[in-house]
């Protein structure tokens, strides 16, 4: 994998002649776009596609999600709804709400457009499950549950990424992303001291 340099990578870029292969875990990481549909394509960091829309965000342009400043341009992270370019976000945050959402109920978060959004979106490696949105259904608590394992490259806890808690001081203290919530890392995983309060995941 030429993300994290490990065996067992299967998935390889499209692109013809181009050599990256990475695990599908690895993707965000490295800036690679996994298509989830048929022919369910893959895209290295170099080779993925890029929105064609010809705008860029404003200064202090924030994302509609969580309300956090995006770059100055579209790229792997920051994107854009196709239709009204009005409304931009995080790639990571664009996720939380598509996970969320589901098939069924996932359109611009501003102009409410569906069927052009969600067919970019998709283009653009965004997963939208095919169910219902989370809320629709309370009897489904493992939907709900929140994020607790250690995301980090390299998980130095001893009793592996599934140990720790939010509430728990020290070492292994698990520390949730303070933009989408959805990743995560142990505070000696991520080089944190006792004095940090905040940690954002790459990806936000």
């Amino acid at each position: 994998c030429f993300v994290c340099g490990k065996s067992g990578a299967t998935i390889s870029c499209l692109e013809m002649g181009c050599d990256c292969r990475f695990h599908l875990p690895c993707a965000m990481e490295g800036c690679c776009v996994t298509q989830y549909f048929p022919p369910y394509r893959s895209f290295c960091w170099e080779h993925h596609l890029e929105q064609a829309v010809e705008v860029n965000p404003e200064a202090n342009t924030t994302c509609l999600i969580c309300l956090d400043q995006v770059e100055d341009k579209i790229s792997h992270s920051t994107m854009v709804c196709p239709v009204c370019q009005h409304a931009w976000f995080h790639r990571g945050c664009i996720q939380g709400l598509a996970l969320s959402a589901g098939i069924t109920s996932f359109q611009c978060p501003l102009c409410g457009d569906k069927k052009e959004f969600v067919a970019e979106m998709m283009i653009l490696g965004i997963q939208i499950p095919l169910r219902p949105p989370v809320w629709e259904d309370p009897q489904d608590f493992s939907l709900l549950d929140r994020h607790s394992r250690c995301d980090a490259s390299k998980c130095l806890c001893p009793q592996g990424r599934e140990w720790g808690k939010v509430d728990e001081e020290g070492p292994w203290q698990l520390l949730l992303c303070s933009s989408c919530a959805a990743e995560g890392t142990h505070r000696s995983c991520s080089g944190l001291d006792t004095s940090t309060d905040s940690w954002e995941c790459s990806s936000c």
